[in-house]
């Protein structure tokens, strides 16, 4: 794999895919709610990319500048992505959802001066205090430029093409860690590739698949298990505005989908709808799929829908899901997998040491930095360094355990990382959001099970003296500056936190007590 990606870059595979592939579907989005489709065969799509492209070379964009896109699910996301690598610069991707302090710390972090956004979203650009020098607005906003326009009056073919190596950065994505402040992953044009050739292998891909996904596209899944795993197999993307459980099967047959992604929550809300007489009425036959359901939920949706669920465990850091199940291979549920091509995997105890099979431990992984893995953390030498060990291997800070035929567990997370509705959220982040609150002294956050979402966001807090705050007062506070996945859905006010013989907050201890209070509900 890692071969054959060998001084490829992005630029270059879009070229090669727009002649060998140039009639094929590449690209079909749809919007549900508008009834909007459209279709973009191979070389359609790369012309209206080369617009993009020579649009923002016109605007003084340059090969190593960081240019934000801010937009909901959309053909505009991808072609500024595809544009901007094929002028060497480099995509940062701003969830829909997050706050104006939020975006303000990546623009900040990545001196991002150029923005792409609609009408909608632009007010949380502007409200940033790092001042955007050019917004550019798809659909047009009075005052500042508009995206079809300006990309319309340029030629089809590239004006310019600066030399990429296939080293150069193609994007820094911010993603929540264990920190109070999202990181910048910085992926590569060979990370991307080999990406792509990777899920290819895992999914048994040819040019025949059609690929429905309703994941964000400023969202790592989307765009490395999804989106380059299409464009290196010469296949279709079905691209949705938005996830709907009661239109996904619908979309699934009008789309002639062979593969759709998923998680937790999709294939919960999907067996929450009323059975209807065509759910089995598909082409679908793998669901990628990333943890974490129980075994009876997916022998339920499985038998209900006829479709496999395939397993996958990876993280931003890692590109894909690197421990797998295969759709020619054996599966063992509730195992996360084998190890997948071009990766290893081991399971070490406190002090670094390998432990043998079944015991439980922290997840480390190896591939190779800037291809199979990252090539670091934006401007960040000191945590790229934490995330590497001496050899090269790459700390998860999740734990789990591998049994004598080389299957891996999936047991549990740092409480510092919750996992909701697939997005990951940073209870440190949240935790510096409450504090900032002038009554409270004291918080700790955890994530709780979710019977839809994973888990759900909790906050435990202690007052400063003679202050009082309802619960409600401070989840709105944290509404203002944290997208809404990270506010806390739980606010519990205590006379104390639980800490241990050194004065740490006992986080296990506040999860467990919540645990015991929702059985108890039940």
């Amino acid at each position: 794999m890692v071969g054959i990606a060998d001084g490829i870059n992005v630029r270059d595979l879009w070229e090669e895919k727009a002649v060998t592939r140039a009639d094929e579907e590449f690209l079909v989005f749809e919007n549900p709610d508008t009834g909007e489709v459209r279709i973009f065969t191979y070389a359609k799509f790369w012309s209206s990319t080369c617009r993009v492209a020579n649009m923002f070379w016109t605007r003084g964009v340059r090969s190593g500048d960081r240019v934000g896109v801010h937009l909901y699910n959309s053909v505009e996301t991808l072609q500024c992505l595809f544009g901007l690598a094929a002028i060497g610069a480099i995509t940062v991707p701003l969830n829909a959802s997050y706050t104006p302090s939020e975006i303000d710390h990546i623009l900040r972090s990545c001196q991002v001066r150029t923005v792409v956004t609609d009408p909608e979203l632009l007010p949380s650009c502007l409200q940033a205090d790092y001042g955007v020098r050019d917004a550019i607005v798809v659909g047009g906003a009075q005052g500042h430029p508009c995206y079809e326009e300006l990309s319309n009056a340029e030629p089809d073919e590239l004006r310019v093409r600066p030399p990429i190596a296939a080293s150069d950065p193609i994007e820094v994505m911010f993603t929540s860690g264990t920190t109070s402040r999202p990181r910048g992953v910085v992926l590569t044009h060979h990370n991307f590739i080999c990406s792509g050739l990777f899920v290819n292998w895992e999914l048994a891909m040819s040019p025949a698949d059609r690929y429905l996904t309703t994941m964000a596209t400023s969202h790592i899944n989307l765009q490395t298990s999804a989106l380059m795993p299409v464009l290196t197999a010469g296949a279709t993307l079905v691209l949705q505005r938005r996830y709907s459980a009661s239109r996904f099967w619908a979309e699934v047959r009008r789309h002639h989908a062979t593969l759709v992604q998923g998680m937790a929550m999709i294939v919960r809300t999907l067996m929450a709808q009323p059975v209807h007489p065509d759910e089995r009425d598909h082409q679908v036959r793998e669901m990628h799929y990333f943890l974490p359901i129980t075994e009876s939920e997916k022998q339920a949706f499985e038998a209900r829908y006829q479709v496999s669920l395939l397993n996958n465990y990876g993280s931003t850091e890692t590109l894909v899901g690197n421990i797998i199940d295969l759709p020619f291979g054996k599966r063992r549920w509730p195992s996360i997998g084998r190890v997948g091509l071009g990766y290893q995997v081991k399971i070490v105890d406190a002090d670094g040491r390998q432990l043998p099979a079944g015991e439980l431990g922290e997840i480390m992984i190896k591939g190779e930095r800037g291809r199979t893995l990252m090539a670091g953390y934006w401007q960040d030498e000191q945590a790229t360094a934490q995330a590497f060990d001496a050899d090269g291997w790459l700390h998860t800070s999740d734990y789990g355990y591998v049994d004598a035929d080389g299957w891996f567990y999936f047991v549990d997370r740092q409480c510092d990382l919750i996992k909701r509705a697939g997005e990951n959220v940073s209870a440190s982040e949240v935790e510096d959001v409450l504090l900032r609150h002038p009554a409270v002294k004291e918080a700790a956050v955890v994530g709780i099970p979710d019977p839809v979402r994973d888990e759900s966001v909790a906050a435990f807090v202690v007052l400063a003296d003679d202050l009082k705050v309802d619960p409600e007062e401070l989840i709105e506070h944290c509404k203002t500056h944290l997208a809404y996945f990270k506010v806390p859905t739980v606010v519990e006010i205590r006379e104390q936190l639980p800490r241990g013989n050194y004065g740490k907050v006992q986080k296990k201890l506040l999860v467990n007590q919540e645990r015991k209070c929702h059985d108890n509900q039940d």
